[in-house]
């Protein structure tokens, strides 16, 4: 007898991601999955946006990391509500482990909840969280092949966000084989070209962030 675990495992997953979603409407919170490899510039994205947004919307995030509070400590030195989830060996974040989070943040008074998953190019792609959106960071060291090798990644998200732009000029990264990568793997995913060090693109990003947000809201979560 066949057996699939992973199909159950994906299930369950996948009813807790309900329930998670269905809180998150009642609320009026546009929730983001945020996902990239260790080290592509998520929490650095996080600092620069809550500079933007400041007085425009309300951030909340939830940090998955396998171990330390390092990044939720960041966080919450722009008195953004953060809640770090360390997830021992586990290699991305789930619906139950975000379920767990919900009861510790005041949803009523969060716009955006930011889901910032464990660095991981495979495994948080696998897993909703009962998010709008899932949005994916690839900085340009990592290289422009990135979408091919891992495509599960790319075909989710709806936003690539091309980090460390700055970079560009010390790398053979080919900026046209990135987006065209990523388009024949996705061909409706949106795609900025960012940096946090010089502040390129944040303005486009943070455009398309409220856009989201008045699209499912109406701005009725706005304080």
């Amino acid at each position: 007898m066949k057996i699939n675990v992973m199909q159950d495992v994906l299930q369950a997953n996948d009813r807790i991601a309900a329930a998670n979603r269905q809180l998150f409407k009642e609320k009026h919170n546009l929730v983001l999955n945020l996902m990239s490899s260790p080290g592509a510039g998520k929490t650095s994205l996080l600092e620069k946006t809550a500079e933007r947004v400041a007085g425009k919307l309300r951030l909340g995030v939830i940090v998955g990391d396998i171990e330390t509070t390092r990044d939720a400590d960041r966080i919450s030195k722009f008195n953004i509500p953060a809640i770090q989830l360390t997830t021992g060996t586990e290699c991305h974040l789930d619906a139950n482990m975000v379920s767990s989070a919900l009861p510790h943040m005041e949803l009523d008074k969060i716009d955006v909840l930011v889901i910032e998953n464990v660095g991981n190019l495979v495994c948080p792609a696998e897993f909703i969280v009962g998010e709008d959106f899932k949005i994916m960071i690839l900085s340009v060291p990592e290289g422009d092949e990135k979408p091919l090798k891992y495509p599960l990644m790319f075909h989710e998200s709806a936003l690539m966000l091309i980090n460390k732009i700055d970079l560009i000029q010390y790398t053979n990264f080919n900026l046209k084989e990135a987006k065209a990568n990523a388009r024949k793997i996705n061909p409706n995913i949106d795609i900025i070209e960012i940096s946090c060090a010089n502040g390129a693109g944040l303005d486009e990003w943070v455009s398309w962030l409220m856009t989201k947000y008045h699209d499912k809201t109406g701005g009725a979560g706005h304080a």
